[in-house]
C-alpha cells in the first residue's frame, strides 16, 4: 500500500458487452450508445466527480471463437462483440474534464513499439499528462489470425516479446530528448537543440530501432503503467514494469496470495513493493435500502447469458468449455490464453465446477460482487483497503451508465465521509495523483 486514501479506477469497454454477458437485456442499460461521443463525455465527467482516479479501458483483438469451436455464440450475445478502439474517445472525454486520468490496453504482441510510443506520446500531450498504458500480450487465436500470422505466438515468447517491446519504449520516451531539447529560440531560428535528442540504436531479437523518437517529451514522458499478468510469466512481468496491477480474482485469499508473490518478484529486481498499487476488480450493486440493492441484484442474475458467459470464459481460458461436464472440477490446466483465470477457480482451499464458475462469472467475471446499501457496500471496500492491504479497485459495471453513476451518486460520499477517497485532485497529472510523483520511481528499469 503506497497511500492512505483508496483509488478508484472505472473499468470499462468500448463495446456494448464488456465482463456481464446479458446486461444489454435490462431496459435501463444504455450501453449500446457506445459508438455515440456524448456516451463517453458523459461518463468521463462522472467518474471525476467521483474523484476516480481514471477510466480504465479494455480492449481485445479478434474474436471469441473458442466455445463451440465457433464465433456465431459470441456475435449472437455480444461477447466483447462489436467493439470500437478505446483511444479514439480519449480525447473527446480530457476535453470535458481536467482531472481524470484515462488507462488505455494496447498489445504488445500486434504493434510495433515505435509506433505505440507516437501514438502515446501525443494522448499523454493532448491529454495534459492522464494516460495510462494497460500492457497485455494478447489471448485471442482469432487475433493473430486478423493481424496476418499464421498462428498465435506461445504465451511465454509473448511475454519475452513485451519486455524488449518496452526496453524500446522506455529509450524512446525516457531518453531520447532532454528535457531542455526545445529551445524555441527565434532569433536564431532554432526550435530544437539537435545535440539534446538522440538515437537509442537499439537492435535486439525482435526489433530494431534506431530513434531518435519523434516526439518531444510528454507530461509525463512514459505514461502510468498497469499491468495484469496473473501466469507466472506475466507476473514476473508485472514485477519488473507495472506501477500499478489491476488483479482479477475472486476472493480475498487469492488476492493475498498474488500481491505477497508479485512483491517478493519485486524485490527480487531491485524494486520496493511497496510502491506497486495494487487494483482488485470489484463489482458494486448498490440500493438505497438492502431489499432494493438485492432486488437489483437478483434482476441482474436474471439477464445474466450463461452461454454468453461460457463462450467469454472459454476464450479467456483458450478451453473450450462447452466440451465439459457441467459439474466437472476446475482444475489447473497451462494454456496459451490467461492462465490466471483457470488458476482463480482451480486453486485455493475451495472447489469449482464448471457450472458455478459460469454463474459466477456472469457479473463482473472473476471478480467478488458486493451487494448491500452504499454504507454496506463501503463497509466491504473499506476491509479490503485496511485490512487486506489494496490500494484501491477498478469498479466493475453491470448496468450501464447506471452502475456507475450509482456508485458515485451513493457510495463515495460515504467513502468521503469517512475520508477515504479524495474530494479534490492534488496533483496535474494523471502519476501525481495517482502515485504522488511526476516521473517514475528511480529504482524502475526505465531509469536505471
Amino acid at each position: 500500500m503506497t497511500d492512505e486514501r483508496m483509488h478508484l479506477n472505472l473499468f470499462t469497454m468500448n463495446s456494448v458487452e464488456h465482463v456481464t454477458p446479458g446486461s444489454w437485456r435490462n431496459p435501463s442499460d444504455q450501453s449500446h450508445r457506445y459508438v455515440d461521443r456524448e456516451y463517453w463525455t458523459d461518463l468521463a465527467r462522472t467518474a471525476e466527480r467521483g474523484g476516480f482516479d481514471a477510466v480504465f479501458f479494455a480492449d481485445v483483438r479478434g474474436v471469441y471463437d473458442v466455445y463451440g469451436d465457433d464465433r456465431e455464440t459470441a456475435i449472437r450475445n455480444a461477447i466483447q462483440t462489436p467493439a470500437n478502439d478505446p483511444s479514439y474517445v480519449v480525447p473527446a472525454m480530457a476535453e470535458v474534464t481536467d482531472h481524470v486520468g484515462f488507462a488505455v490496453t494496447r498489445s504488445t504482441t500486434y504493434v510495433h513499439p515505435y509506433q505505440l510510443a507516437r501514438e502515446f506520446s501525443t494522448l499523454d500531450h493532448v491529454t495534459d499528462g492522464r494516460l495510462a498504458f494497460n500492457i497485455v500480450t494478447s489471448y485471442l487465436e482469432s487475433a493473430a489470425e486478423n493481424l496476418g500470422l499464421h498462428e498465435r505466438m506461445d504465451h511465454d515468447e509473448r511475454y519475452d516479446r513485451a519486455d524488449e517491446f518496452m526496453e524500446v519504449c522506455y529509450r524512446l520516451w525516457e531518453d531520447s530528448w532532454e528535457d531542455d531539447a526545445v529551445v524555441r529560440d527565434r532569433e536564431s531560428g532554432v526550435y530544437t537543440d539537435p545535440e539534446k535528442v538522440h538515437a537509442i540504436d537499439y537492435d535486439g531479437e525482435y526489433f530494431s530501432v534506431p530513434g531518435p523518437h519523434s516526439c518531444e517529451p510528454s507530461p509525463q514522458r512514459t505514461p502510468v503503467l498497469f499491468q495484469a499478468g496473473s501466469s507466472d510469466r506475466g507476473r514476473e512481468f508485472a514485477a519488473r514494469h507495472a506501477e500499478a496491477v489491476f488483479v482479477s480474482q475472486p476472493d480475498e485469499e487469492h488476492v493475498r496470495e498474488y500481491v505477497d508473490d508479485v512483491g517478493e518478484r519485486m524485490a527480487g529486481h531491485g524494486r520496493d513493493p511497496d510502491q506497486l498499487m495494487v487494483f482488485p476488480g470489484l463489482v458494486p450493486i448498490v440500493g438505497e435500502t438492502e431489499a432494493v440493492a438485492r432486488e437489483k441484484y437478483e434482476a441482474y442474475r436474471g439477464n445474466v447469458g450463461v452461454e454468453g458467459t461460457l463462450a467469454l470464459l472459454s476464450g479467456f481460458t483458450d478451453i473450450d468449455l462447452s466440451e465439459l461436464d457441467p459439474d466437472q472440477k476446475i482444475e489447473h490446466i497451462e494454456t496459451e490464453a490467461i492462465q490466471g483465470t483457470v488458476n482463480a477457480f482451480a486453486q485455493g482451499e475451495s472447489e469449482w465446477t464448471v457450472r458455478e464458475m459460469a454463474e459466477f462469472a456472469g457479473l463482473g467475471t472473476t471478480s467478488p460482487v458486493v451487494v448491500g446499501t452504499p454504507e454496506q457496500v463501503a463497509d466491504e471496500l473499506e476491509y479490503w483497503f485496511r485490512e487486506v492491504g489494496v490500494d484501491g479497485f477498478n469498479v466493475k459495471e453491470v448496468v450501464r451508465p447506471g452502475s456507475a453513476r450509482d456508485f458515485v451518486d451513493m457510495v463515495v460520499p460515504v467513502l468521503r465521509e469517512r475520508g477515504l477517497v479524495r474530494g479534490e485532485y492534488e496533483g496535474t497529472t494523471l502519476r501525481e495523483n495517482l502515485l504522488g510523483r511526476k516521473r517514475l520511481a528511480e529504482d524502475h528499469p526505465a531509469r536505471s
